[in-house]
């Protein structure tokens, strides 16, 4: 399947997604408001950290060899059955983990043990987390796009639905328990389509764990581990210094804008991670893999270009209709932000190369020297600037990112390979 096919049915899937995070986004602007919104950013951070560590972060390795051996079926249902017992082993311990200790973990998320029980009712359904991303990832290495576009639809309305109904009955503690809840629920959809697949055993999935797979899985379970650790946490530093030094309210406004920018993004990240990992882990040349690049270079960032320019020039008239007057302070973010978001875009575009052809010190290296950048960037930004300074310094950021990936890339690519890029 070729980018651009991929590119229009993804684009289905990404635009309800985008109308169900920005309809959500609406309610909990009414109903929590902008200090809610940064207690939602680090309970989701916690999520995304729990989840990968749960699953030994393995699903990028599950879709990279998923699709690399396309013609060779036994040796996908060797990963599969791995990356399966490890996934299910490591999520019940992480449960159990986090039910005893949930109250120690709360206080370390939210400052606060209010909403501890939150914690409760994602250890009960981290199962469910973990099994969709598996499958996910399976669908995604099989490049069976169709399936694939309707499950995150059926996830987008789930997620939407829930979260309107439990915000409106309980607010910020309603918003974080469908957090928690809406995956248990998507996996029954989830759990259909997959076994209606004309390749599906159940037994391709409970086994033995083959030591080599698992030693090849572990390859991207580092990577996966550094960004699972790196990203969120340099947003919890994040949030945490802009709400100790400016408010909690203006650590909404950058939740509020970082969401924003997460959801127009979306089109564009999804199809590098839906059709650019499939496609690099296949391509064996240089000249191959350079001609993808440049392909992705003319179609995708020129789309997140035009959206960032759309919505700086609307951005007055998105705030009133996605947020609130509350929100109205985030303006002068916008200009920084979707700069930051095409450098970044940029950068990315490159930056799958690593995951493709399994770089893997180069990408831990990088993802936590530009975690720290990012964070160290805040500090000294927001000092002199205030609240925008935390926009100047995703700019800034990216712009080094992109930078420092282009040389990083075609050095290793170089002596990789006999034709250069």
């Amino acid at each position: 399947m070729t980018l651009i096919k991929t590119s229009l049915l993804n684009a289905i899937a990404v635009i309800i997604k985008m109308a169900a995070m920005l309809g959500i986004n609406k309610v909990l602007a009414i109903y929590i408001g902008p200090a809610g919104y940064a207690a939602i950013g680090q309970f989701q951070n916690a999520i995304q950290m729990i989840t990968t560590f749960a699953s030994g972060a393995i699903n990028t390795g599950v879709t990279k060899y998923t699709a690399e051996y396309g013609d060779e079926p036994n040796k996908q249902i060797i990963v599969w059955r791995t990356a399966s017992t490890i996934s299910i082993i490591g999520t019940l311990v992480t449960a159990i983990v986090i039910a005893m200790f949930y109250q120690q973990i709360a206080s370390l998320v939210f400052h606060s043990q209010k909403y501890a029980s939150v914690f409760l009712w994602f250890a009960a359904s981290l199962i469910f987390f973990v099994l969709n991303s598996l499958i996910l990832a399976i669908l995604n290495g099989k490049k069976e796009i169709i399936k694939f576009v309707f499950i995150n639809i059926t996830g987008s309305l789930f997620s939407l639905v829930i979260t309107g109904l439990m915000v409106l009955k309980f607010q910020l503690y309603g918003a974080l328990v469908s957090l928690a809840i809406y995956q248990a629920l998507n996996f029954f959809v989830v759990g259909f389509f997959f076994i209606k697949s004309e390749w599906f055993k159940l037994n391709y999935f409970f086994g033995r764990i083959d030591k080599q797979v698992a030693k090849n899985l572990a390859k991207y379970s580092t990577m996966a581990l550094t960004s699972a650790v790196c990203v969120p946490v340099s947003h919890i530093l994040i949030r945490t210094h802009l709400g100790e030094t400016l408010g909690w309210e203006a650590a909404g406004y950058w939740e509020a804008m970082w969401r924003l920018s997460s959801a127009y993004l979306m089109f564009v990240t999804t199809t590098l991670g839906v059709y650019y990992l499939p496609r690099l882990s296949e391509l064996k040349t240089a000249l191959e893999i350079k001609n993808e690049i440049l392909q992705g270079y003319k179609i995708i960032l020129p789309v997140a270009v035009v959206c960032g320019l759309v919505i700086y020039l609307l951005r007055d008239s998105i705030i009133g209709m996605l947020f609130s007057t509350d929100f109205n302070p985030m303006r002068e973010l916008f200009a920084w932000q979707m700069l930051g978001d095409t450098l970044k875009i940029g950068g990315w575009i490159l930056a799958y190369l690593m995951l493709g052809k399994a770089m893997i010190k180069m990408f831990i290296i990088t993802e936590i020297c530009f975690a720290a950048i990012f964070y160290g960037l805040v500090i000294i930004f927001v000092k002199e600037y205030g609240i925008e300074g935390s926009a100047i310094a995703h700019a800034v950021n990216y712009a080094l990112y992109w930078m420092v990936m282009a040389v990083l890339i075609v050095m290793a690519f170089n002596n990789r390979y006999e034709t250069k890029l």
